[in-house]
């Protein structure tokens, strides 16, 4: 009696708590649903939100639901791990209390819609005097964001110390690199930035600091476990951006530039020959390839002083996974009409795969 008395009594506590948690998690859901919801859904009134570089998900959601448009800063935090946002953009945005949680975000991720003026776009493999070239396109609209003030804030010491001491990871190996042109190239990174009437100079390339930061940071590991710095990564990144189109040629370039290094030979990439000219050529003449420049990496063995342009996240993943490199391929040459690349292991191997590509890249 005693037995069957005491299974029945904890059968209806296990009950008891069954019925609970499925009445916590409705309410949790019904919760969150809610939370989800506009504050005020017939809210007119715009309401000013400023979002400073590298703020993090809480501090937005705490901001949001201080300023009332959000009715809970932990389900916006849940909402956004569920959501896996990877990054905002730094900025000034006006929202509404009828704005959806869904809709701030989907701002938050492209950029201050407040008092925005235009956008800038940084393409893949540009260097950062091509980037100025596309501020200067707002300079009507925004005295402060020219070409000349881009590019001094570029050689502002004390910015990029700034910027150094917030992203260490990132801009450690930068802040010790000698004899480079701009310290941050390299990390001014592809995406497309958007500019308000109170943005400057400093702030755009903070913003795209923050971008480089965002992307690099999972590949931290791997790039320390591979005995390599963050600027010899994006050294070679933005070598590989440009040499080559397909993941499987920046993969096999991205080993013939190890296999180069190992050797103790240079790179011999025309594109650092190009920067170091501070011009673009189709054809490199031997007066081109012998111009002393710690750049030139047809006279100078290793890095060089640093990266030649912008790389995407495609060519640093190459770079960390580059292929057939035990192949031994020392060599390649690209037709620059079709694309096709051919890789050889010795000079003179590599002179017959260049002959056979002569006639197509003197057109």
């Amino acid at each position: 009696m005693v037995e069957g008395a005491s299974k029945h009594v904890v059968k209806w506590v296990m009950g008891i708590v069954l019925a609970l948690l499925v009445i916590a998690g409705l309410m949790g859901g019904l919760y969150v649903h809610d939370a989800l919801q506009p504050v005020d859904a017939n809210a007119k009134k715009g309401i000013a939100v400023h979002v400073p570089q590298g703020a993090s998900t809480d501090q937005i959601g705490q901001t949001l639901a201080a300023k009332g448009l959000i009715k809970s800063a932990l389900v916006f935090k849940v909402y956004v791990k569920f959501q896996n946002i990877p990054s905002y953009q730094a900025g000034d945005y006006r929202f509404t209390k009828a704005d959806t949680m869904a809709s701030m975000l989907t701002n938050l991720r492209g950029g201050g819609s407040d008092t925005g003026i235009g956008t800038v776009l940084v393409k893949e493999g540009v260097d950062a005097e091509t980037i100025a070239t596309e501020v200067q396109k707002l300079h009507k609209k925004d005295a402060k964001l020219s070409r000349k003030q881009f590019l001094a804030a570029l050689k502002d010491q004390a910015f990029f110390k700034r910027l150094a001491k917030q992203y260490p990871q990132l801009l450690g190996s930068a802040a010790k690199a000698q004899n480079v042109r701009y310290r941050l190239e390299g990390y001014l990174f592809p995406a497309t930035y958007t500019v308000t009437a109170n943005s400057s100079a400093e702030q755009l390339i903070a913003q795209m600091v923050a971008k480089a930061n965002a992307v690099i940071a999972p590949y931290q590991t791997n790039i320390q476990k591979q005995g390599l710095t963050v600027q010899e990564v994006l050294t070679l990144a933005s070598l590989v951006e440009r040499e080559g189109v397909t993941d499987t040629d920046r993969g096999k370039i991205a080993g013939v530039f190890f296999n180069r290094l190992a050797a103790g030979m240079p790179l011999q990439s025309d594109i650092s020959v190009m920067y170091a000219l501070d011009t673009h050529k189709t054809h490199l003449t031997n007066k081109d390839t012998s111009v002393d420049s710690p750049y030139n990496l047809y006279r100078n063995t290793g890095y060089g002083p640093g990266p030649f342009n912008s790389p995407s996240e495609a060519a640093i993943k190459a770079v960390l996974n580059p292929i057939d490199r035990s192949d031994d391929y020392l060599y390649f040459v690209a037709n620059l009409k079709t694309g096709e690349i051919l890789y050889a292991h010795t000079l003179a191997q590599h002179n017959i795969n260049t002959a056979k590509f002569a006639a197509d890249n003197q057109q």
